[in-house]
C-alpha cells in the first residue's frame, strides 16, 4: 500500500509539472508581441539576415537609390547600376528619417532605402522608406551585413 501510495503521488507530480510548463507557455505566447514577419526581418532576433533572400517581403534587399520621380501613389528610385524601381506608398507606410517623415519628404533627388513586398511586374509596394539611410549604396547585386560587434 504504501508503494502504490508513492506511485499515485509521482503520476501525480508528473502529471501536475507537465499542466504547469504547458500553461506557462502558452502564457509566454499570449505576453510576446507578435510584429508582422516584415517588421521583425530586419532586427535583432528576427527571422532574416538584411541583404539575403530573394529580394520579396522586408527580409530581402533594400531598394537604395535617389528619388527621381514622385507621385500620390509613390515613388520611382534610380538604383546605383543605372536602372530605376517603381516604390508604391499607402497612407500607412511609415517613412522615416531623424524625426516621422511622410510622402511630402520624398522629393526628387532625396536618397532612400525602401523596404517591402515585391510585386509580380517588379515594382515594390512600401511598408517602410527611409530617408538618407545610414547604409553605404553600392550597385552590389548581393550586400550582405555582419552582425554588430563581430
Amino acid at each position: 500500500m504504501n508503494k502504490n501510495l508513492i506511485i499515485a503521488v509521482a503520476i501525480t507530480l508528473v502529471v501536475a509539472g507537465g499542466v504547469g510548463f504547458f500553461g506557462g507557455m502558452r502564457y509566454q505566447q499570449s505576453k510576446t508581441p507578435v510584429l508582422p514577419t516584415g517588421l521583425s526581418a530586419n532586427r535583432p532576433g528576427g527571422n532574416r539576415v538584411f541583404g539575403r533572400g530573394n529580394g520579396t517581403g522586408m527580409g530581402g534587399r533594400a531598394v537604395v537609390g535617389q528619388v527621381i520621380s514622385s507621385d500620390d501613389q509613390g515613388i520611382t528610385v534610380k538604383l546605383p547600376d543605372g536602372s530605376s524601381k517603381i516604390v508604391f506608398i499607402a497612407d500607412n507606410t511609415m517613412i522615416n528619417k531623424a524625426t516621422a517623415g511622410n510622402k511630402n519628404d520624398l522629393t526628387i533627388g532625396t536618397t532612400v532605402a525602401v523596404f517591402g513586398t515585391s510585386n509580380a511586374d517588379g515594382s515594390v509596394t512600401a511598408q517602410n522608406v527611409q530617408i538618407n539611410p545610414m547604409m553605404r549604396i553600392t550597385a552590389s547585386p548581393s550586400p550582405s551585413a555582419s552582425p554588430i560587434g563581430k
